[in-house]
């Protein structure tokens, strides 16, 4: 296996490319795109004219080809200065997976060069307010009718919700508990109404929300793969789209604490330094080590992906490197907002907003219990 203990000259020389892109004309809209709460379309078409849209899609759809291991470079980078940002560049690819890895050729043909250029955005529809940890018990329903399904049903808990114009909907074609499940790729004008947006903790820039489809006719040419395929498509998703939430925690951690790090060089206390404060380095020191310890397991588990999980490790490895890495990004976070002091609990500083987003991370794609679910499964099986 080619799993990357370091990165090559090229994965650098992307990394720091993205580092200054997004230190330039990301990070100077974080603040002000957490106290509005609105989606930023300046930072979105900032992505788009960086070809970062389309960075990991195949180069016969337009895209750059890039590995998953690039992909969690560039939502590092991006999650160092902007969480929400971070998830913007994310979710059309957690939306679009199904599609590449179990669309027919058509469907790839006609959607991903849209993905890859900027003129459209995806979202994934699996969760359901009586359904969110337990997919299986989903309710939303599509009906066969001739050469369309008729969709009804409401999905919770959606990224990019009224954003993106194109919705991966996962759907109850008959009573199999898993088998059971289909997945389609809806666009939102055939009628996939907002019923609502979330106020949240954090991630405030990416609107979050629920959505609703009221006999929504979707042609069967837009089914996912296989009638009863769904449930695998969404889990072989989840798979490969988790180790990227945690190269966007270990991004989150390494922003917290670099400014963290810049702040007590600067700020003096008793005639010297806070960075003088050997007990204060100590705390920095074990942040520094759990964020290179998540972001070694990100990139494993990236590269599993790549190889095309060859032994069947990825669910497990994967699920290991979110969880280890949320968890971690909440405690950095936390003693970012320690280290600054008073001044960390104000808005007037990012650790608080990078505390609050951090937060996020342990919960959606799979709360942390589940991913030690997970894990647990594979160890006892």
């Amino acid at each position: 296996m080619n799993q990357p203990m370091t990165l090559t000259d090229e994965q650098r020389q992307l990394r720091d490319v993205v580092r200054q892109f997004a230190e330039d004309k990301i990070a100077p809209n974080a603040a002000e795109l957490d106290r509005t709460g609105e989606y930023n379309w300046d930072n979105w078409q900032a992505l788009v004219a960086m070809e970062l849209t389309g960075l990991s899609y195949p180069e016969q759809y337009g895209g750059s080809g890039a590995s998953l291991v690039e992909q969690a470079i560039v939502a590092e980078e991006l999650a160092r200065v902007c969480a929400s940002t971070s998830l913007s560049f994310l979710i059309s690819k957690l939306g679009m997976l199904p599609v590449l890895n179990f669309g027919s050729e058509e469907l790839k043909a006609k959607y991903v060069p849209r993905i890859v250029s900027g003129e459209s955005q995806c979202s994934y529809g699996l969760s359901e307010p009586d359904a969110g940890s337990d997919v299986a018990s989903m309710t939303t329903k599509a009906v066969r009718d001739g050469d369309d399904w008729i969709i009804t049903g409401t999905k919770c808990w959606i990224t990019n919700a009224g954003i993106s114009d194109l919705y991966t909907i996962f759907a109850r074609t008959s009573d199999d508990r898993y088998k059971g499940i289909t997945a389609f790729l809806v666009e939102a004008d055939w009628g996939v109404q907002i019923d609502k947006l979330e106020h949240k903790l954090g991630i405030k820039g990416s609107p979050t929300g629920v959505i609703r489809l009221d006999a929504v006719r979707v042609p069967d040419a837009n089914r996912i793969g296989e009638i009863g395929q769904g449930f695998t498509a969404a889990m072989h998703t989840l798979d490969r789209s988790r180790p990227t939430i945690g190269a966007q925690a270990v991004g989150i951690a390494q922003g917290a604490l670099d400014y963290a790090v810049g702040y007590m060089k600067e700020r003096r206390t008793f005639g010297h330094p806070l960075a003088d404060n050997q007990g204060l380095q100590w705390m920095a020191a074990d942040c520094s080590m759990k964020i290179e310890a998540a972001r070694m397991m990100v990139y494993r588990a990236c590269a599993l992906a790549d190889e095309g999980d060859p032994y069947g490790d990825l669910g497990m490895i994967g699920a290991s490197a979110k969880c280890f890495a949320s968890d971690m990004a909440m405690q950095v976070t936390t003693d970012a907002v320690q280290f600054l002091g008073g001044y960390g609990y104000t808005s007037d500083f990012p650790v608080e907003r990078m505390m609050r987003d951090a937060k996020i991370t342990q919960i959606y794609e799979g709360t942390t219990q589940i991913q030690r679910m997970v894990i647990a499964k594979k160890l006892f099986s």
